[in-house]
């Protein structure tokens, strides 16, 4: 296997476990609500908590990975993701189960973007879409893992033998170590050192080093926080949603979540091949355009076939975009703020949108899931709104990588 299928192979078991995880959360959410006495919005809270460890996670993490090398920093955000989901299991409250999701989101938060460094930097720039789509198909392995598992492991062992699963990337972590070289991009970028000014600004201030470069790394967070806040809002909730409106079991909604796992995958596929031959900005304006509509008709979807076949199609085009965004950031830094670049935006967004599940708690709450899909239909027009006022995508270097 060459370089660059193992950094894809690497990744994408990366983000496989990484998605598996935090849809083991979607599916034992019932139980743990039941177990604590706690609301909807107070379970929806333990997503956001997760969220904001990614973000943290992702500058520490995507900063080290920057200084010290993507590969080492790499198995290490593995290893503390593996050892907080695990120790979600054992929880015996509320406030535990913040704490334990707070760690595995640090090293989660790690994990993607190094990821993405990873595969950005061994890639050529014209097949980098595909690439990134290869990668971001993993988070639907996980999603249809979880849902495997859940199916099996809930109904007769509980939620908390659930989490255990989460210790194996420990074996992962030590198998990446052994078998994957550092990007011969970074060590280059290392060697060069000697002749860069001692003065180099922060990181993280790199990110905002010119109005050109704030505005661009605003307007990708924007992009990202909509992203997520649309993923978590679809996947953490609906189908408990689908329980509810429409009557279906935990093995039912779990067919509902493959369905719309692989229109997601299908989805992360075409975007890939779209954005290498027809740029960026076309292939995400057509998405956040089509997932806008697909959102809001899906409220409407009766039957299990309706349900099904409108999950799919919304899965298609609400997470296909997903496949886009570790080329689209990854290509307006240099590889001395890589890591950061990537892992900073994309977790902001997580922080953020990963509000997303208590807000729509509320409002299944308080209204009802017409409301709710509406919510989400306006956040893909907002973000299509910030990506035209992106400036010749792919097309110019910011001033951080003259």
């Amino acid at each position: 296997m060459n370089y660059r299928n193992k950094t894809v192979v690497a990744s994408v078991a990366g983000l496989t476990l990484e998605g598996m995880d935090i849809m083991f959360i979607s599916f034992a959410m019932s139980m743990i609500i039941a177990e604590f006495h706690i609301d909807l919005a107070t379970g929806g809270l333990i997503s956001s908590i997760t969220n904001i460890g990614m973000l943290a996670g992702g500058m520490i993490f995507g900063i080290l990975a920057d200084k010290f090398g993507r590969v080492r920093i790499f198995t290490y955000t593995i290893i503390l993701f593996a050892i907080g989901t695990a120790l979600t299991g054992l929880a015996t409250n509320i406030e535990q189960v913040y704490v334990f999701r707070f760690i595995a989101g640090l090293g989660a938060g790690g994990e993607y973007g190094i990821g993405m460094a990873l595969v950005a930097e061994a890639w050529p720039k014209n097949k980098q879409g595909r690439a990134s789509s290869y990668v971001s198909i993993g988070a639907q392995y996980g999603v249809i893992l979880a849902a495997l598992l859940s199916a099996i492991i809930l109904p007769t062992l509980g939620w908390r033998a659930l989490f255990f699963v989460g210790v194996l990337p420990v074996i992962f972590a030590f198998i990446v170590r052994k078998n994957l070289d550092e990007s011969p991009e970074w060590m280059e970028a290392q060697k060069q050192k000697k002749f860069v000014s001692k003065q180099e600004k922060g990181k993280l201030l790199q990110l905002f080093e010119t109005p050109r470069t704030a505005m661009t790394t605003i307007s990708l967070a924007i992009m990202a926080t909509v992203q997520i806040a649309g993923y978590n809002g679809l996947m953490i909730w609906l189908p408990s949603m689908l329980q509810q409106s429409q009557g279906l079991s935990v093995s039912s909604s779990a067919l509902w979540t493959i369905s719309t796992a692989v229109g997601m995958i299908i989805g992360m596929l075409t975007f890939g091949q779209f954005m290498d031959r027809f740029g960026a900005k076309r292939a995400f304006g057509i998405f956040l355009l089509a997932s806008a509509c697909a959102v809001f008709l899906y409220s409407y979807a009766e039957g299990s076939v309706g349900v099904l076949i409108g999950g799919a199609i919304v899965g298609f085009f609400s997470n296909g975009m997903f496949a886009g965004y570790g080329a689209l950031i990854s290509s307006y830094y240099s590889v001395q703020i890589r890591s950061t670049a990537t892992n900073t935006i994309f977790n902001f967004g997580r922080a953020i949108g990963g509000l997303s599940p208590i807000l729509v708690g509320y409002i299944l709450q308080s209204y009802d899931m017409t409301v709710a899909m509406t919510y989400l239909a306006v956040l893909y027009i907002i973000s299509f709104v910030v990506m035209l006022s992106l400036k010749n995508i792919h097309e110019r270097l910011l001033p951080t990588q003259r």
